[in-house]
Formats: structure tokens, C-alpha cells, sequence
């Protein structure tokens, strides 16, 4: 089904109506009542006299939080939706920088007796923001990333024959609401009638449930970030197999080489991907992994996507065509127009370096490596890239080589300023259950690998997970500021 996600939704209401649309603890809610409720809900919008501005939406991952998005789109009302784990003070300064005339939540909109049937009959405006979303905020303050209704549907329209989303898939959404991810795991599964398994985020890094989850719905697609991967694979068979899974899609970081080394077994009838995007432009590449040939390296972000064109450019600004290494720029049909406050784009947003096109690219902070095959792997991020003694050190390079290790779960680097050397380098690692691994070990072990001046001046071992955003990546502001306390 293509076209508007709204009419999609709305049709799914009619013609299948007790067919389930979302499920979430033991409640089970289908496509008449999802619609009823966000027609409710669009119908009270309604009457807003600023029915232009942004609203600011404090929903969690709930059928009820699904059905005020699902209103707001209905009302034809762009909202911004953050992350409920930023700080109260934070979601403040992104409401006001939005321009909100209110902030509502699922509580703002209580259920009545009265049928408001939603309707579709508002003209589709293809050029209008719909979803506020922001950057994780990982590497500093989240930035407000406007997407256009013609955009989301383009991807939605994309997505659902990719991979096989219809009446009779089921797909586990492990991801917040407000991350970019659930317009494939929420938007585009509703839209082409599937069926959401709603994932508790109180109980996201609990291997036993979601592998509970797996097996009672049969989920059919499993997009998510390493996590939920890493948290079965650790289980080392416990959980069993996952038969049905048709559509396994890792994205958003890079599983660790044991992870991906299990992903066959749990998963022995599906499709393996790798998929590369980010929130500025969504999914932009997509690797199908061979099971009996999987990378020990780095992994290929694989092809762009139908329209999707790509630039790798280096330092001197030059186009990368074969071996080479430089910058990931991005334009997709999908992408924002920009970041809301326009100055935060300046250098992000731009034209082809060649002008070879006249489409806007993303420079993605991401740098690649393309071997003379035409082969495209990621390298590491230009802002995780430090000077030690003069020597510029990729921290991503030193994470995956820790990765390697067998004893190692999960890892980060830290670099801390430094008056002599420019800067020290932290590495801080988890170690397997039941490992005897030290720091010392650990030292040695990259010492044999690495640089003198890409060895980590300190190694710290862990029996604990690392501290993770919202959006499951490792929380590495909360970690470097743990780092400076210890050492003030």
C-alpha cells in the first residue's frame, strides 16, 4: 500500500477492523480501536485555535501513546516528540525552541462514550513537517529534526515491501517511541496492516522476556539496535531458536563480533541485514550479510537504497571513487530539510562537492572506507577522532579491536585533554559472565595490536552493562563525565 500513512491506517480501520494492530503487555488492541481513539483525539485537536503551531507530545510507548501520534497526524497537527529520559529542564528548552502552543499527553485526552469516527478528508501537504524527532544527544544537546508527511510516507512506502510487512507480519518494536527506528517498527507496519509487539522499556534488557516475546507472537521482523541481540546471544541457548523470523535488521551501531556470530543460529530461517541510516536522513544503506560467510572484520554498510545517492569526500575535499577513506555524505528521499534552527545545518546541510547534482547531502560526521572493490565499510566518526602525541587516533578503531577479544560484551573509549600529550585515552570494557579477564590483560593484549600511542592509558574492567542513551547506544557524555570526576 503507498501513499498517505493516515488514509493507510484509516482504510486498515474499515475493511479489517478486529484485525490486531498493536499488542502490549496482555492487552490487545486492534485497527478499529486504535482509529476510534486517535479520532477521538484528532477531533478534540480540532478546535485549537493554534492549530498551526507544533505541539509538544510527553507520550510513552503505549497504545495510548501510539494513538495521540496517530490523532495529532489525523488533525494534521506537526508535534515534537522527545525522549522521556532527558531531563525535565531539557524537554523544556526543545518544547519553547519548537514553538508549542502546548504540551499534551495521552492523559490530556480521556476516552469518552461518544464515537468520533476518524476522518482522512484533510488535503495531504507533502512539503509539511509532521514528526519532530531529535538526535539522540549522544555527543551533546539533541537537535530538533523536522520530517516532512511527504517524506514518511516515501519511506513507509519503501519499507513495507523491503521487508515483507503485510496482514501477516508481526514486528517487535524494541525501540523508543521517539526514535527514528519506530518509523519502520510502528509507522510503516501499521500502515501496511501488520501487527507491533510492543516491548516494555522497563523490561527492554531483560533477555528472558523479549525472547518470551519472540516466541509467544512469532514475530516475523526484528529491527533493533545490537542490544536486544547481544542480551539473547549471551543466553548461549537457553532461549532456543526463532524460526519464524523472516527479517533480522541490526542498525543504529555496530554488533559486536559475537553477536553477529550467533545471529544465524537464533535466527536460522531469516534474512540477516545490516542497515545504515541516520535520524537527519533515515535509512540511506542496506547490507544482506551471507550466514555462511559472515565479515570477522569491519562490516559493509552493503547499497543505497532506491534514490539514495552517496558521496565519500576526503580531508582535501576531493570525491573518494576507490581506496580511499574519507566523509559519508547522504541524500535521500527521506531525509529532513533541515535541522529546526537552520544554524545548527550550516555546514551539515550542503550541495554535491562537485556539483555533479543539485540534491542536498548530509554530511554525516561518518568516516568510510571504500576498497578497491567498491566495497564501502565504516572506519569510525570524525568527532571521535583525537590527537595523542600528534598522531590522530581513531576511537572506533581502538573499540572494535577490544570488540575482538572473546572475553569482551561490550566496550567505549574515552579521550580526556591531556597538557602533555594532547590527550588520554580511557578504554572501559565489560567482560563475559564468568571471565577472568583484567585490565592488565586487556592492556597487553592491545598493546600486541595497536600503536604506542593508540594504547588506552587506562583499562578498566567491568562486570556491569555500560550506561546506554535512550536509543541503546553507549552513553558516552555520561561516561566521560564519570571519567573527569574519578580523576579530579
Amino acid at each position: 500500500m503507498t501513499g498517505s500513512l493516515t488514509a493507510a491506517i484509516l482504510q486498515h480501520g474499515e475493511t479489517r477492523p478486529d484485525a490486531p494492530a498493536l499488542e502490549y503487555g496482555n492487552e490487545t488492541v486492534t485497527y478499529r480501536e486504535l482509529c476510534l481513539r486517535a479520532g477521538q483525539i484528532a477531533a478534540n485537536l480540532a478546535g485549537d485555535s493554534a492549530s498551526d503551531a507544533p505541539l509538544g507530545l510527553v507520550a510513552a510507548k503505549t497504545p495510548d501513546g501510539i494513538a495521540l501520534v496517530l490523532g495529532c497526524l489525523l488533525a494534521g497537527r506537526p508535534f515534537l516528540l522527545p525522549s522521556l529520559t532527558l531531563a525535565g529542564q531539557t524537554r523544556a528548552e526543545l518544547f519553547r525552541a519548537a514553538g508549542c502552543a502546548r504540551v499534551v499527553s495521552p492523559d490530556d485526552f480521556p476516552a469518552t462514550e461518544a464515537v468520533h469516527q476518524p476522518s482522512a478528508g484533510r488535503t495531504p501537504r507533502p512539503d509539511a513537517p509532521t514528526f519532530h524527532l531529535t538526535t539522540s544527544g549522544s555527543t551533546g544537546v539533541p537537535k530538533i529534526v523536522p520530517l516532512t508527511e511527504g517524506a514518511v510516507d516515501r519511506f513507509t512506502d519503501w519499507a513495507g515491501p523491503r521487508f515483507s510487512l503485510g496482514p501477516d507480519s508481526t514486528v517487535l518494536n524494541y525501540s523508543p517511541l521517539n526514535f527514528d527506528l519506530c518509523l519502520l517498527d510502528i509507522w510503516a507496519t501499521l500502515k501496511h496492516g501488520g501487527r507491533v509487539v510492543l516491548v516494555d522499556p522497563d523490561r527492554a534488557t531483560n533477555a528472558r522476556y523479549l525472547a518470551g516475546l519472540l516466541h509467544e507472537h512469532r514475530v516475523t521482523v526484528l529491527q533493533a539496535v545490537p542490544m536486544p541481540f547481544q542480551l539473547l546471544a549471551a543466553g548461549e541457548g537457553e532461549f532456543g531458536e526463532f524460526p519464524h523470523l523472516r527479517h533480522v535488521i541490526v542498525t543504529g551501531d555496530t554488533p559486536q563480533p559475537s553477536t553477529l556470530a550467533a545471529l544465524p543460529t537464533l535466527f536460522p530461517q531469516a534474512d540477516l541485514y545490516n542497515l545504515y541510516g541516520c535520524t537527519e536522513t533515515n535509512d540511506s544503506m542496506l547490507y544482506r550479510f551471507d550466514r555462511h560467510a559472515l565479515p570477522t572484520g569491519r562490516i559493509p554498510l552493503g547499497r543505497p537504497l532506491p534514490d539514495v545517492s552517496i558521496v565519500i569526500v576526503d580531508e582535501a575535499g576531493a570525491v573518494v571513487t576507490r581506496g580511499g577513506t574519507g566523509e559519508l555524505y547522504v541524500s535521500t528521499p527521506f531525509q529532513t530539510t533541515g535541522y529546526l534552527d537552520e544554524s545548527l545545518g550550516a555546514n551539515r546541510f550542503v550541495p554535491h562537492p562537485t556539483g555533479a547534482d543539485d540534491r542536498v547531502y548530509y554530511r554525516t560526521g561518518d568516516l568510510v572506507d571504500v576498497a578497491p572493490d567498491g566495497r564501502i565499510t565504516l572506519v569510525g566518526r570524525t568527532d571521535f577522532q583525537v590527537k595523542v602525541r600528534g598522531v590522530r587516533t581513531n576511537l572506533t578503531e581502538i573499540e572494535r579491536l577490544v570488540a575482538e577479544h572473546q572475553d569482551i560484551v561490550e566496550t567505549v573509549t574515552i579521550a580526556t585533554p591531556d597538557p602533555v600529550a594532547g590527550n588520554l585515552l580511557h578504554a572501559i570494557s565489560r567482560r563475559r559472565a564468568g571471565s577472568t579477564l583484567t585490565g592488565l590483560d586487556l592492556r597487553q593484549y592491545l598493546a600486541r595490536r595497536l600503536p604506542r600511542t593508540a594504547i588506552p592509558s587506562t583499562v578498566r574492567i567491568t562486570d556491569t552493562p555500560l550506561p546506554r542513551t535512550s536509543t541503546g547506544k553507549p552513553d558516552r557524555e555520561l561516561l566521560s563525565r564519570l571519567l573527569r570526576k574519578e580523576m579530579a
